[in-house]
Order: C-alpha cells, then structure tokens, then sequence
C-alpha cells in the first residue's frame, strides 16, 4: 500500500512548547502560500480533505500533524511568504517553524513545494539554502506541472535541478500534478527511502541562514 494512503489526523499545534514528543520518524512539508501543498499532501494521500484547500492563502496556521500506516509521521507546516498577514502573526509563524525544523529530532526530511510556473522564488531559496545546513535530506516538487507544456515542464525540471545541484546528493527534484496524479509513485519512492534510511535515491539528487518569512 502507498505510504500515505490512511494517513489519520493525530495533533495540530500552535507553539513550540505545543509540540508532542516525538514517537515516529516524521517528514514535513513545506512551501509557499498558494504553490499547492495542501493539494499535494491530499493527492500523496488518496484523500479529498486530509489537509485543507482553501482560494484564501494564509489559512493554515498551524503545524498539522497526520500518523501513517507505518508509524511514521506526516507534518504539514505553514505556508511561507503571504504578506497580508499582521506581522506579529508572520514572526510568530517562523518562529513556530524555525523551532520545529532546528530542533524536532524525529524530523528525517522536508519536502518542499514548489509551483513549477514560479520556482525558486528569494524565499525559496531562502528555506533550501537554510534547511540544506541541516544536513537532513530534502525532496522538491515542482507542482501544477500540468500547467506547463511538455517541454516547458521537462525544461523547468533540468534548470531547477542544475540550480541545486551544487547543493549535493541530499536535494532532489521532480514534477508534480495534484490535477493529473502524476508524480506520486515518484515522491513515495523517495520519501520511502528516507523511511527506510537512505538519504538520497541512486538516480536523482538534486544548504545556516533564516528560514524564510511565514505566512500561508
């Protein structure tokens, strides 16, 4: 069975001190607001609503905790850099994820959602390079990859992975639709080996700074 299919809501959290002790390996998603997280985990999934999609960016303020078949853990974190927020919430929002992804030592990777029409966005950047120090592996998808055509997306998917590659084995890539389910068999193969203890797949690989400014 797929390893996110079942996957059942545990725990939302608002705080660092809110957060459960760990009790699985946990891998959390991460990306900008409206680049389709919540589609994505929902799609991963085989799940209409296991984490909410919402037209309003900024709606998730929280950090969503969801428990897989196998123990292990899925995270959906607050999306980052939806500025008509109040900018006590944003801090408060880094703060939360800045917490979460320096300290929380039963997180073994972060996917990161990228929409494949705008990659690697300053705040993008800012998250891989920041996350890249910490020397946990980290997976990108390109999403709404159906938007683009054949050769445009083929085209976003070798520059984005060139950009990083300079980042090493740990910082891997790939094409994703919510809409066409494509690329999922893709993601749990990678995701799936974190689980079983490889860092990076043999055939695709591709960063301390401040984790970028969260919104959602």
């Amino acid at each position: 069975m797929p390893i996110f299919r079942n996957a059942q809501f545990e725990i939302s959290i608002a705080k660092p001190s809110g957060l459960p002790p760990p009790s699985g390996p946990e891998v959390a998603f991460a990306g900008r607001s409206n680049a389709g997280k919540s589609s994505a985990i929902n799609t991963l999934a085989g799940h209409v609503r296991l984490a909410y999609v919402s037209k309003t960016p900024g709606r998730t303020q929280l950090i969503n905790f969801f428990r897989l078949n196998n123990g292990a853990l899925l995270v959906n974190l607050p999306g980052y850099g939806y500025a008509a927020v109040p900018e006590k919430v944003r801090r408060d929002w880094q703060g939360l994820i800045e917490t979460y992804l320096k300290k929380r030592e039963s997180l073994i990777g972060l996917v990161l959602i990228m929409d494949s029409r705008h990659p690697l966005t300053p705040l993008d950047r800012q998250m891989i390079n920041w996350f890249a120090g910490t020397g946990r592996p980290m997976h990108v998808l390109l999403t709404k990859s159906d938007k683009l055509s054949r050769g445009a997306a083929a085209a976003t998917l070798q520059d984005v992975r060139a950009q990083l590659r300079p980042l090493g084995p740990l910082v891997t890539v790939q094409l994703f639709s919510s809409l066409k389910k494509s690329g999922v068999e893709e993601a749990e193969r990678v995701i799936g080996g974190w689980l079983n203890g490889d860092a990076a797949p043999p055939d695709e690989a591709g960063e301390e700074t401040k984790a970028p400014d969260q919104g959602t």
